[in-house]
């Protein structure tokens, strides 16, 4: 009797430590971290996801950031709502890390997710993608940035010391989930929203500093018309152009956090510029995975569509 249940164990460890069932249990995906960036001695860096096999030569962006707080360790939680579907579709996902609130405000924000594309794009032809075809998406305050990226990316420097700063910012598709678009207009007109949120802790986000070259510190901005200038530039509303790329936004009818007005002034700003572009308005929808998992099909269709060439436009790269 015991040879046969030692027989028996043996038989299931055999079949447990099998190649065929190693092999099942692998993602079909490689994984890797890379530093796109230093600042003040701080290491930026973003997760680069590539499928194993039948890659489409597209990458996509996956914006890391929830209320400006942005943490490596929310990546691996988001792979199965946000980076798994596109690895499955044969897209490239760089999931980028920025500099987080409390400690860097968004205009620092801002500019880590331009150095992010940059650095992208130029090692485009090392991650197997053509610099060409970049998406880019996000949720909440990741949407928000995300429609920064499509609706003020900039063109490169070509006189710049770094060649990573000679590289486009711009990305040739954008899709946004339930995304803050108008500071200045929080829900109803003239209702500014500058780190004031009633539910979520975002003050670090909206704490505008600037260099003061005599005493090489950073002084708080303070006064109101600066700081609304400030907000002014960091709403992708005010940025709204026809050259923007196609842009997809989904939002909820019960969002508690982000008003559904934010979606529908820049929904209606992105169709009267002439850009492609779509909103979908759920039903009873709040703020949540939920939102995003039933709609990540359409956003890969959106990729589908607007990701399968290189775009032609003078301003996007070639």
């Amino acid at each position: 009797m015991k040879r046969l249940v030692l027989a028996v164990l043996l038989a299931l460890a055999a079949f447990s430590f099998s190649p065929a069932l190693r092999a099942a249990d692998e993602p079909g995906y490689s994984r890797k971290e890379v530093i796109y960036h230093r600042k003040f001695g701080t290491a930026l860096t973003m997760d680069v996801f590539t499928p194993k096999k039948d890659a489409n030569g597209a990458g996509v962006i996956f914006v890391v950031s929830g209320g400006w707080y942005s943490d490596h360790g929310y990546i691996t939680g988001n792979i199965p709502t946000f980076i798994q579907p596109l690895l499955d579709k044969g897209y490239t996902v760089f999931a980028v890390v920025h500099g987080s609130n409390p400690k860097y405000a968004m205009p620092e924000i801002l500019d880590d997710l331009h150095r992010s594309v940059r650095f992208i794009r130029h090692n485009a032809k090392e991650y197997g993608i053509e610099p060409g075809r970049l998406g880019i998406i996000g949720g909440s305050a990741g949407g928000h940035l995300s429609l920064m990226q499509g609706c003020a990316g900039k063109d490169g420097n070509p006189k710049a010391t770094d060649p990573i700063d000679r590289e486009s910012s711009r990305v040739q598709a954008v899709v946004s989930f339930y995304p803050p678009t108008d500071f200045l207009n929080w829900g109803e007109n003239g209702k500014v929203m500058l780190g004031t949120h009633p539910i979520v802790p975002v003050k670090g986000a909206f704490d505008f500093h600037r260099l003061d070259p005599k005493t090489n510190s950073f002084e708080p901005i303070t006064d109101e018309k600066q700081r609304e200038e400030i907000g002014k530039k960091i709403s992708p509303i005010n940025h709204v152009a026809k050259d923007n790329p196609p842009t997809l936004i989904v939002h909820g009818d019960k969002d508690p956090l982000v008003p559904l007005q934010q979606a529908e002034t820049m929904a209606a700003k992105l169709k009267e510029a002439g850009v492609p572009s779509e909103l979908i308005v759920k039903k009873g929808g709040g703020h949540d995975g939920v939102l995003v998992k039933e709609h990540m099909p359409k956003a890969l269709e959106w990729f589908d569509k607007y990701l399968a060439k290189k775009t032609e436009s003078p301003r996007n790269p070639k």
